[in-house]
């Protein structure tokens, strides 16, 4: 699996109204500006198409940062 820097670089291009570069694996995913159900199902949707892994609503719940995700994309590919 790819390392992080390639994951948020996947996320920040699925937000164009989102500035590049501004994602850390720290960032609270939930703080993005206009966060809404959309984009989670939009990140859902983008870990299925380009890691082959459903994320589930728990998985979602639980995941405070980008590297949280990051962290259970590798578990569930694993």
């Amino acid at each position: 699996m790819e390392d992080i820097a390639a994951f948020i670089k996947k996320i920040e291009n699925e937000f164009e109204e989102l500035p590049k570069e501004t994602l850390k694996p720290e960032t609270s995913f939930r703080q993005i500006d206009d966060w809404s159900s959309m984009h989670a199902l939009i990140i859902i949707a983008l870990i299925d198409s380009e890691y082959d892994v459903l994320l589930s609503g728990e998985d979602l719940r639980t995941a405070e940062t980008i590297q949280d995700l990051f962290n259970i994309v590798k578990t569930k590919r694993s």
